[in-house]
């Protein structure tokens, strides 16, 4: 749980969000009709809120405690796996956490992001919770590299630890040494720390350390249900809890491999993969080292050599390799929590289709991607119609005609363990660089592809929308029938192809978005267009000249067919030319709309 939103419903509300922004970027959401600076606008606020919250997402409300509560009050169910929600009154003045006070994100718990917001915005933070305001320590929620091993047992430990005002607990951890808790080395309430197995006691809290590896290796292709079984064999046999593993470690070689993967969902935690060198710097510790493994992978031990890369130099083997059919498992433990991890995750390209413009164009699961990647990568004026939302972001700017250069740099960026995101206007995978990005993963290096280690990232793809949708969208419904696409460029597709493709789309009577339409070397190819298309339309066909949609300098023409001239069309222009059944007509508001019929005239006639 990593992401934030901003609730904001009134101008006030989104100076505050602005300022928090600041701090914590995400984006502030306010509701459609008003008038406000916000990054996005919906119609149903409490619905956006219940959406966010079933998401995980952090959520700092500046509006009322009330909306919040109704919104969230169906979904909740475990306060241990629920995001934040914080209210601010419009005047800054209060912050108080409502949920998620102890829950687990890298943006703090719901506690301390309070306090936090309150220090920026000059306001008080409320808190609620009895361990803050008693104890000074909020037991529920231990500090990075703990989890709280019977949180069923809480809510009657602290009931008896109110009570009682008594509780041994280990005093040389500076996490209970700095708080308030009343210290009896004799006290009936005990706080102990183990990764063993908690005992059913509801006078003791069991803290497990996040002090296990796993290492693990496996056949290409093999199943996760085997390798899972493996492991929690192992930890059975150690009486070990599931909660103490840290992460999955494994050779980079495997960094794609779906089981190492589905093991770590499987576990909750991270997958994180070593380089054979780094393995084979551990070879003098391995129990089980193996000649055959080094000719394979150039390490004498894969599950053994990453558990204790990723231990730390002070870990112990406590369960050395043992195999299934298919994969391997070994076990090392740290002397201490591991809050910091070593290795690299997996390496993940995002292609976002960030629309032809406005921000509202833009898809959820688009700002979504952008929000995760660290690094972004793309032509400079896309990342710039981005504004805000790339402010502490790394960018990587290409110039015009450099689509390969940026695509290869993407790759390669995420093969180093990066996030990254390769920015895209429209819809990515529409004459854009998602089809680049597919064709140099599948060519072999020699051959001009990418590095077998880009080769090995995860590619994810948000869709956009496209100029032709935005363009279809302002002007009424010209795609209402089939419709194709053709981009006029001939400087990668020959133009004996691109002549086929108008006279094929011409004679099958589809409506045509032509991208591309000129330069200024090239000028012909759409006055050819429009005479094979004289051939088989009107002449006063219904053709559509949108340009810069969805930006604050929109334009939108319509032209006859047998009046389309060249020069009224740029690079930034798409041409959309109706069917011989797209029909313009004008409304009472004076506008004009184009929309081509689908054939409901003739169910109008049965039905008559």
């Amino acid at each position: 749980m990593n992401k934030i939103a901003y609730i904001a419903l009134t101008p006030a509300g989104v100076k505050i969000a602005k300022k928090l922004k600041s701090h914590y970027a995400g984006n502030i959401i306010s509701k459609s009709e008003k008038p406000l600076d916000a990054d996005l606008f919906v119609d149903d606020i409490k619905a956006e809120i219940a959406r966010l919250f079933a998401n995980k997402t952090t959520i700092i409300g500046i509006c009322s405690a009330a909306i919040l509560v109704r919104s969230i009050a169906p979904l909740l169910q475990n306060k241990q796996d629920e995001p934040a929600v914080i209210a601010i009154d419009d005047l800054a003045e209060h912050v108080v956490p409502l949920i998620g006070g102890h829950s687990s994100s890298t943006l703090g718990n719901g506690v301390e992001i309070a306090q936090k917001c309150a220090k920026i915005i000059g306001g008080e933070s409320i808190i609620t919770t009895a361990g803050d305001k008693n104890f000074n320590i909020a037991l529920d929620s231990p500090p990075k590299g703990y989890t709280l091993s019977n949180p069923q047992h809480y809510k009657s430990f602290m009931s008896k630890l109110l009570t009682n005002n008594q509780v041994s607990y280990p005093q040389e951890l500076t996490w209970f040494a700095s708080s308030n808790l009343p210290h009896h080395p004799d006290a009936e309430l005990t706080i102990t720390v183990s990764n063993q197995l908690p005992n059913n006691d509801e006078y003791r809290l069991t803290y497990c350390p996040k002090n296990i590896i796993i290492g693990a290796g496996c056949a290409r292709g093999a199943k996760s249900g085997e390798l899972i079984s493996l492991i929690e064999a192992e930890l059975a046999a150690l009486n070990i809890n599931h909660q103490a593993i840290a992460y999955i470690a494994s050779i980079d070689v495997k960094s794609d491999e779906a089981a190492i993967h589905q093991v770590a969902q499987y576990f909750k935690v991270e997958a994180r993969f070593f380089s054979a060198e780094t393995l084979e710097g551990k070879s003098h510790l391995l129990k089980t080292p193996s000649d055959y493994v080094y000719k394979q992978v150039g390490c004498h031990g894969v599950s053994e050599g990453a558990a204790l890369a990723a231990a730390g130099d002070n870990a112990t083997l406590i369960c050395p390799k043992v195999k299934s059919l298919n994969g391997t498992c070994a076990i090392a433990q740290s002397t201490a929590a591991i809050t910091e991890f070593s290795g690299k995750s997996q390496g993940r390209l995002y292609i976002v289709g960030m629309g032809p413009g406005q921000d509202s164009w833009r898809v959820p699961e688009a700002t979504y991607m952008l929000e995760q990647a660290q690094d972004w990568v793309g032509y400079g004026l896309y990342i710039d119609l981005l504004g805000d939302i790339g402010k502490h972001k790394t960018h990587h700017q290409f110039a015009l005609g450099e689509e390969e250069k940026r695509v290869r740099f993407a790759l390669e960026l995420a093969a180093k363990g990066s996030q990254v995101a390769l920015i895209c206007s429209g819809d990515a995978g529409i004459y854009a660089m998602a089809a680049l990005v597919y064709e140099l993963l599948d060519l072999n290096a020699d051959k001009g592809g990418v590095s077998d280690a880009a080769k090995r990232v995860n590619v994810q793809m948000a869709p956009g929308i496209s100029a032709l949708q935005g363009a279809a969208a302002r002007v009424g419904a010209p795609l209402g029938h089939d419709f194709c696409t053709i981009s006029l460029s001939d400087l990668l597709t020959p133009w004996e192809a691109i002549e086929k493709r108008i006279h094929a789309a011409a004679k099958a009577d589809f409506v045509i978005s032509f991208y591309n339409p000129v330069s200024k070397k090239r000028r012909t190819q759409l006055a050819f267009a429009k005479q094979v298309l004289l051939k088989y339309r009107p002449n006063d066909c219904p053709v559509i000249l949108a340009s810069n949609i969805g930006r604050p300098n929109e334009k939108i023409r319509y032209v006859k067919l047998i009046d389309l001239n060249v020069d009224d069309v740029d690079m930034l222009t798409l041409v959309m030319v109706g069917s011989s059944n797209s029909v313009k007509f004008s409304r009472g508001n004076g506008q004009d709309y184009v929309y081509t019929p689908r054939g409901y005239s003739k169910k109008r006639k049965i039905s008559q």
